[in-house]
């Protein structure tokens, strides 16, 4: 009689004999079920011909849960690498993880790959996902290891990081190795030959039938081994999958939008900002009619910050290396900072040094120079909260490879506060802070919103472990009576205290990170922050940190993507332009156009020798919010027509009503 072992399947005990597979249970239970790649055994995803042992509880994973297309695209990496060294015989393989929406695979070879060798490659691959080859899993020794991967010599690297932990830390490593044991994947044809293999820790789809016509080589690029600039650069090619080739095509619609979308096209074609070499790298320059834009965006959130009793500060941009040693920022966030300038040194005649020098940093963050405003004088549990406001320009030493347009730049100026409160007062500051900024957005025109929790990372944080059950405990509280979706991130705290994020969807369903709110009891204590309370006794106050944009320029880039560069009439840079029909109707527009400006509308009156259509093209181009076209008619009866930017008119207006739909437009900050 066979072994029989008890094993739990969704929720249920089952008898099954010795040797049967989590994908074999997994049929029995679910055998109309196609979608099911791979099983989470007691925890851990494993292939579906794992081997189940007595007392394993076992749950289904489909193809199109998060997971599922984890494992999905891992594969199409394997499946991408094989193809490469079909191709490519002398090609070493680097690291092929699955990334958001997809993945990719490094390669050294001898010369960059061609678009043409794309086309080349996802060919081949979909004659290996014909053929239907299977994935198979097979423990290895480290001696064993390295012999059969004998001629790739950035895998026999990572064998030697195996159990270190470097390779957790090293960029994709984690796919191929980790604490336990070395695994190698074949790839196996039909009769059982090993068509192709690699270190990996899996799992992987049953069979490569499975990748079907979803998937699609995107592009190439270079890229540091093991993401470290003193590393030899290799070759990377990315692409997606997806469980359909419906998916696919939705995929690839999306991925178009967003490059109508992107902001640093939009930037040059609406002469909005750039970023001159000259200058450097992740150092943008606002032209103009970007400045406009900003202008209006800074006067509106000054304008509610002052409702909302708010101070405002001003801060220098470079400091002493020391109030950078107190905040914790050069043990914690050195890498993130510019190097030292090296200042004040004086010398004498002879060449001794007579006054020792001192290291100046620009500055990474507002909040250690707040702290030194609120400890100037003393301060009494009266004068709390305090709430501290800044447009503070900070720079932040980003990689070259990581900084993106204005989404991720050098030198930004965040929307600071800090706010200094009692323990008392910590909970209901909280509540309205995070009301506060959901307001604010909105009124910027975005509207999904979900939070996400970023709690104490346990290798990078100080204070004690009570505080932080505290602090979290009390972002928590606030973030669940917001009533929006809550969302852990484990680990992602910023070293002096937890933080809740705003995480909005733009116009096309992206995610973006927003305004952050943080709560900090450490600040405090390593500034020796003191107020006196009502006792007479000196008490800490709590501090808040809250970045409300996260900096200027990267909501200016993520609102120029929401919006497809069409800003709302109170943010577009020109409101108005007046196009005449002919040169006898121009006076009649600039008169208009002065009771335009009486109300400080944005208005120009094109009067160039362009004919009107061609005009009308121009200025539709900028996406320019009102057109006002006068003619004949229109003079005779004081009035004009508009020309809206999906190209509808309304005509004969009268002059008083066209201002006055204006600037109710830009007021009520209509959506239009």
């Amino acid at each position: 009689m066979p072994a029989h072992l008890t094993v739990t399947a969704s929720g249920s005990e089952h008898q099954v004999e010795d040797g049967t597979t989590a994908g074999a249970l997994l049929a029995g239970q679910h055998p109309e079920d196609r979608d099911i790649v791979v099983a989470r055994v007691n925890g851990e995803l494993r292939d579906l011909d794992h081997v189940l042992a007595d007392g394993d509880e076992v749950e289904p994973v489909r193809v199109g849960d998060p997971d599922g297309l984890s494992v999905l695209r891992h594969s199409a990496a394997h499946v991408l690498a094989q193809a490469v060294q079909q191709h490519f015989p002398e090609a070493k393989l680097g690291i092929g993880p699955p990334v958001r929406d997809g993945f990719y695979y490094d390669f050294d070879v001898e010369r960059p790959f061609t678009p043409e060798d794309l086309k080349t490659l996802e060919k081949t691959m979909q004659r290996i996902v014909k053929e239907g080859q299977g994935f198979r899993r097979r423990a290895v020794s480290d001696d064993e290891a390295r012999e059969e991967l004998a001629g790739e010599p950035y895998k026999l690297e990572l064998i030697g990081l195996k159990g270190s932990g470097a390779a957790d830390a090293a960029e994709g490593a984690s796919v191929e190795v980790g604490a336990g044991e070395l695994t190698i994947y074949d790839n196996l044809r039909r009769d059982g030959s090993v068509a192709w293999k690699d270190l990996c820790r899996g799992p992987h789809v049953p069979t490569t039938r499975l990748l079907g016509n979803g998937f699609a080589l995107t592009r190439s690029a270079a890229a540091y081994w093991r993401g470290s600039e003193k590393n030899p650069q290799l070759q990377r090619l990315y692409g997606t999958a997806w469980p359909s080739k419906d998916e696919l095509k939705a995929y690839q619609e999306r991925l178009a939008e967003a490059e109508r979308r992107d902001h640093r096209r939009l930037g040059s074609e609406l002469d909005l900002f750039s970023f001159p070499d000259e200058i450097g790298s992740g150092l943008a320059v606002f032209h103009p009619r970007g400045g406009v834009i900003r202008k209006a965006m800074e006067d509106y959130s000054r304008e509610r910050h002052e409702r909302g009793g708010y101070e405002f500060v001003y801060s220098p941009h470079i400091t002493k290396g020391n109030l950078f040693q107190v905040s914790g920022h050069l043990d914690w966030y050195r890498e993130g900072m510019f190097p030292a300038m090296h200042l004040d040194a004086e010398l004498g005649a002879d060449g001794e040094v007579r006054k020792p020098g001192q290291d100046y940093y620009l500055k990474p963050m507002n909040c250690p120079m707040h702290n030194l405003i609120f400890r100037s004088r003393g301060r009494s549990y009266r004068e709390l909260p305090l709430r501290l406001f800044e447009f503070g320009t900070v720079y932040r030493y980003e990689k070259s490879g990581v900084v993106h347009g204005l989404t991720r730049v050098r030198g930004m100026t965040q929307d600071d506060a800090h706010i200094y409160c009692t323990r008392e007062q910590m909970h209901a500051e909280l509540t309205g802070v995070l009301e506060f900024v959901l307001g604010l957005l909105r009124d910027y025109g975005l509207q999904d919103f979900y939070l996400e929790l970023s709690t104490k990372d346990p290798e990078k944080y100080v204070g004690s472990d009570e505080v932080w059950e505290e602090a979290t405990r009390t972002l928590e509280e606030v973030a669940a009576a917001s009533g929006l979706e809550l969302v852990p991130d484990p680990g992602g705290a910023a070293f002096y205290g937890p933080k809740i994020s705003v995480q909005a969807r733009d116009a096309i369903g992206r995610t973006w990170q927003m305004s952050t709110i943080q709560l900090d009891f450490n600040l405090p204590e390593r500034f020796d922050l003191e107020y006196t309370a009502p006792d007479g006794t000196k008490q800490r106050p709590v501090m808040i940190h809250r970045a409300l944009f996260g900096s200027i320029e990267r909501f200016f880039g993520v609102l120029t993507e929401h919006y497809a560069g069409v800003f709302p009439p109170w943010l577009a840079p020109v409101q108005v332009v007046g196009i005449p029909v002919s040169d006898a109707h121009v006076e009649h527009l600039q008169q208009v156009a002065a009771k335009l400006r009486e109300h400080r509308i944005r208005v120009e009156v094109d009067a160039s020798d362009d004919r009107m259509p061609k005009k009308i093209r121009t200025w539709t181009k900028q996406k320019v919010p009102f057109l006002l076209i006068a003619g004949e008619e229109d003079v005779a009866n004081g009035a004009v027509s508009f020309r809206f930017r999906d190209g509808s008119q309304d005509n004969g207006i009268g002059v008083d009503e066209a201002v006055r739909r204006i600037v109710e437009a830009v007021e009520t900050h209509a959506q239009v």
